[in-house]
């Protein structure tokens, strides 16, 4: 079975319609559902299963498309019916086609708001609808710096909860509002200070436990991680470093997914991180849905590329295309 643990939920244009006028509002009228019929969402749906057969991948774990989220928005209750009603249709998807889609969800995580204040929604999502995991936005001011990195003790109401539940967490910036990045770059920027800040924390001390999956591979730490293992030994900085242990240690206590469009790229994380550590996902379709013209396929279209990669024995292969992915995700029946 080939499980693609990263993508996003395709839906009819009538949810963004309400996103506007939500917006518009500024969540003034409340939280309401979206005029979205099921034969709509089927369409969606059914779409999105055609693309799934193309490429073969049997399951995909389905989340917010997360630079749709704005949570630098003002007020907080417009990101928080947002969520809301993003998580629903998740969830109406996910119904409709059990044997294909499986949720993960957003937690309201408004620039403003506690972290504690996030958590009726994860458990809302988890419980009574029955996703698998959660994504966490590790900047949700979109680029503003006002929220502390991940390793931070203002994260831990989240560990808490999501060790409570047994999930795990797709790290996955949303937006950027400072002008410096667009959106994909802000993903790689936050991947990067994520990892950094986690591992040179007390989190995996504090929550040993805690199920944390990094999005595009890690951001850039595979390509840097020459740097990093000399930080850790270098008398400046592995004082303040709590983990008793190497940087390679410590960074085979997190996970990665695949999407990253190149052979070599991929080489490279599998050779880093472990291929243990490694769950297939594409994002597809997303922005790397243009079609490579040495290949004639898609740069998301990552399967055949992790096929081609001859020092990966068929046990590691059939890790990253399920094994570890059902490892970590045990509410994925």
């Amino acid at each position: 079975m080939i499980i693609d643990c990263h993508a996003h939920v395709n839906a009819p244009k009538e949810l963004y319609v309400y996103k506007n006028n939500l917006v518009s509002s500024h969540g003034a009228h409340g939280y309401n559902t979206p005029p979205i019929s099921d034969e709509l969402l089927a369409e969606s749906t059914a779409q999105n299963i055609k693309l799934m057969d193309s490429v073969g991948t049997d399951v995909q774990f389905i989340s917010p498309r997360p630079f749709q989220m704005m949570h630098a928005a003002k007020p907080a209750a417009l990101v928080q019916h947002w969520t809301r009603v993003v998580n629903d249709t998740i969830h109406r998807v996910v119904t409709s086609r059990p044997d294909r889609l499986q949720g993960v969800c957003a937690m309201p995580q408004a620039m403003e708001t506690d972290p504690k204040e996030w958590l009726p929604e994860l458990d809302r999502c988890i419980n009574e609808l029955g996703f698998v995991g959660t994504l966490i936005n590790p900047d949700p001011s979109e680029g503003m710096n006002g929220t502390p990195p991940m390793g931070d003790k203002y994260w831990y109401p989240v560990y808490e909860k999501m060790c409570d539940m047994d999930i795990p967490a797709l790290v996955h910036s949303s937006g950027c509002c400072n002008g410096r990045e667009s959106y994909s770059n802000h993903f790689i920027t936050e991947e990067s200070i994520s990892i950094l800040s986690l591992l040179n924390s007390e989190v995996f001390i504090d929550f040993p436990d805690l199920k944390i999956v990094i999005g595009h591979g890690g951001g850039s730490i595979p390509y840097q991680v020459g740097r990093w293992r000399a930080e850790r030994l270098h008398p400046l900085f592995n004082k303040s470093v709590p983990l008793n242990e190497s940087f390679d240690a410590s960074l085979h206590r997190l996970n990665f997914d695949t999407c990253i469009h190149a052979k070599e790229s991929l080489e490279l994380l599998f050779s880093v991180c472990g291929a243990e550590n490694c769950l297939f996902g594409t994002e597809k379709p997303g922005s790397g849905s243009a079609p490579n013209p040495e290949t004639g396929r898609d740069f998301d279209d990552i399967k055949p590329l992790i096929e081609e990669i001859s020092t990966l024995s068929e046990i590691q292969r059939d890790g990253i295309f399920e094994g570890n992915t059902r490892g970590l995700y045990n509410r994925f029946k």
